[in-house]
């Protein structure tokens, strides 16, 4: 009496989310379909040694297995090591994917708080240039009333003199017509 491993099991017994069970089914039909496959295959063959071999065992064993898992009802994880190896080959290069992207846009996002630290550095420098020129126009008003100031203050004693001296005068004319 043999045991044999069963060729698959239904993902719903994984211990996995209904959100991660779609995307296992997503996934795993991208992995094991013929097109996906086939490019695997030409990629494996082009970068090992099979000393004239070549790949018909898995390529068999995984054939009939996908054949197989999506013969049979409802979805199920095939067990096979061929279809379990493309699986993970293709979890992978996902993985591999999406760590690009993350690279990419944290790449991206270091650009981007750069270049706004440098805007926002110089928008300050120019805010400072503004406030110190501002604080140099209000000095210059503080010390032009400080003048209008003095200038008033000689006005008024201008006029007094003018008016004492017209008095003086007035006083002078009286005088001499008398």
């Amino acid at each position: 009496m043999t045991t044999s491993l069963p060729h698959s099991i239904p993902d719903s017994q994984l211990g996995l989310s209904a959100s991660e069970i779609h995307l296992l089914r997503q996934h795993q039909q991208i992995a094991l379909s013929p097109s996906v496959h086939q490019q695997q295959q030409a990629y494996a063959h082009s970068t090992t040694s099979t000393r004239g071999r070549g790949h018909a065992r898995t390529s068999a064993s995984t054939s009939r297995a996908t054949s197989a898992a999506s013969s049979q009802p409802g979805n199920r994880l095939v067990l096979d090591p061929g279809s379990l190896a493309l699986l993970g080959q293709h979890f992978e290069r996902l993985m591999g994917a999406i760590q690009n992207r993350v690279e990419n846009l944290t790449a991206q996002t270091q650009i981007s708080t750069i270049s706004q630290s440098a805007r926002a550095g110089a928008a300050m420098a120019a805010a400072d240039a503004e406030i110190a020129r501002f604080h140099d126009i209000l000095r210059q008003i503080d010390e032009l009333e400080v003048e209008f100031d003095k200038v008033r203050h000689i006005r008024d004693i201008v006029k007094g003199f003018r008016s004492r001296v017209e008095g003086l005068e007035r006083k002078v004319e009286g005088r001499g017509r008398r």
